[in-house]
């Protein structure tokens, strides 16, 4: 098996030679090639391509021209490969870099997305066929013009398919652990010094789970609300926070599931949601025409940040603002390869723009819920901590509020509402809750 070999994938992995042995057999051509790869397999490299790029999101390409056509058991695996290729690709890359000739070597992005592809179905999906896998990722590398890396790929995968599965580790440093698990090393130390070496852990843990909305509200009229348990429950909170408020404000509303859960608990108040995205913001109109219940919700387009003639004062503001995400790898596993630690400031310094704009229209003795699906400080305690500096506003504990909603049945079997407070904030963090992780800390106005 001259392919299989270290001679054989040398020089191909270098890149220094495109010769192909006689040998081999007549080359095909990149249609030739397209043609013997599986619509799904096709369709995830193309998408994974295209994100790599930064020409799209996961999720919207899955749900684009590029899958219309795929029958419900392709577009499934198609995602199934997507999604488990960004989670993994950190873990997958230090994998087969072993297996080059050159570990150092960077591999032109087509000849990566095959490896990544291949040693992903023989490392996590059991009901692939090895061959299939090992096959395909090659005729990918050929179909994208790269047919000199052909030979390499096929040895890489037969090498990475024969290899015994790591055994159990006593101990793993944070660097260890992070690459096992496709997360950053510069990420994860960060949620060991935040949180501790046990909560990191488990966060990276969950991120790699397969994503799902973890709540489903059935409504009295039939209509079903899904989202994310964290999500819900910063809106949850919200109500919570200020019963019986007559105007209330969701300044940064897009998508709108926040919005329908205080539509529904305050059915009686005036609601606005905005948001800064006109596209966005008609998403979501669309989305709340679907609820009865939401009707009396007014939705406009406007910048939070912005001063406006309205003058109306809100008795509660929820201002759940843009972030990083980084409490939400598991349905957003790319945000792990984009994301820089310069980032954290320059959201930060947006998030504070947001909530001084939305405490200006905070009625007095209102209260405003300023959150984000964050787990970085810059973003959460310390936007909190240099807006409110001098300021005529004070800080409410969450405790006694998610305590009320715990009596009211508003938390699954197991959940301690407690074990989710932090120094009076609401901090969920995945793998510890069985939620995304969110930040919550609930403002009021103290002023005459």
């Amino acid at each position: 098996m001259r392919q299989g070999s270290g001679k054989g994938s040398g020089p191909r992995a270098q890149g220094t030679v495109r010769g192909r042995p006689k040998s081999a057999g007549p080359t095909l051509s990149a249609e030739e090639a397209a043609a013997k790869v599986t619509p799904a397999r096709m369709a995830a490299f193309a998408i994974l391509k295209l994100v790599g790029e930064g020409k799209g999101h996961s999720d919207e390409l899955l749900h684009s021209a590029l899958t219309d056509a795929l029958s419900p058991e392709d577009h499934n695996l198609a995602t199934a490969l997507v999604m488990g290729v960004l989670r993994w690709q950190i873990a997958l890359d230090a994998r087969f870099k072993t297996l080059l000739q050159r570990p150092e070597q960077r591999l032109a992005e087509p000849v990566a997305l095959a490896l990544r592809l291949g040693a992903f179905q023989l490392l996590h999906m059991d009901r692939i066929p090895a061959h299939a896998a090992l096959s395909e990722s090659v005729e990918l590398c050929r179909a994208a013009g790269e047919p000199h890396a052909t030979g390499m790929v096929n040895a890489v995968l037969r090498k990475l398919a024969a290899a015994q599965k790591p055994g159990p580790r006593v101990f793993e440093s944070t660097a260890a652990f992070a690459e096992r698990l496709g997360h950053p090393r510069w990420l994860v130390e960060r949620w060991v010094a935040a949180y501790g070496r046990e909560a990191a852990l488990a966060i990276c843990e969950a991120d790699q789970q397969e994503h799902a909305d973890t709540s489903i509200f059935v409504q009295t009229g039939g209509d079903l609300l899904r989202m994310d348990d964290g999500s819900r429950l910063v809106a949850e909170l919200a109500a919570a926070a200020a019963p019986g408020a007559r105007q209330m404000w969701d300044c940064c509303a897009a998508p709108g599931g926040k919005t329908l859960i205080l539509a529904l608990r305050e059915p009686e108040a005036e609601l606005l949601a905005t948001d800064v995205s006109a596209k966005r913001t008609a998403q979501m109109q669309a989305r709340l025409k679907r609820f009865a219940y939401a009707e009396q919700v007014n939705c406009s387009v406007a910048d939070a940040t912005k001063p406006t003639k309205d003058d109306t004062k809100f008795d509660l503001i929820l201002c759940d603002v843009p972030c990083s995400g980084t409490g939400t790898l598991a349905g957003n596993p790319e945000i792990r390869h984009r994301l820089k630690p310069e980032e954290f400031a320059r959201q930060a310094e947006r998030q504070r723009a947001i909530l001084k704009g939305a405490l200006s229209r905070l009625a007095p003795g209102g209260r405003l819920i300023y959150s984000t699906c964050s787990l970085e400080p810059e973003e959460n305690e310390q936007v909190v901590d240099a807006i409110l500096a001098g300021e005529n506003f004070q800080r409410v504990p969450v405790d006694g509020i998610l305590e009320a909603l715990r009596a009211a049945g508003a938390f699954r079997d197991g959940f301690d509402p407690q074990s989710a407070v932090r120094d009076g904030a609401l901090r969920t963090l995945p793998g510890v809750h069985p939620c995304d992780g969110f930040f919550a800390v609930v403002l009021e106005s103290i002023s005459g």
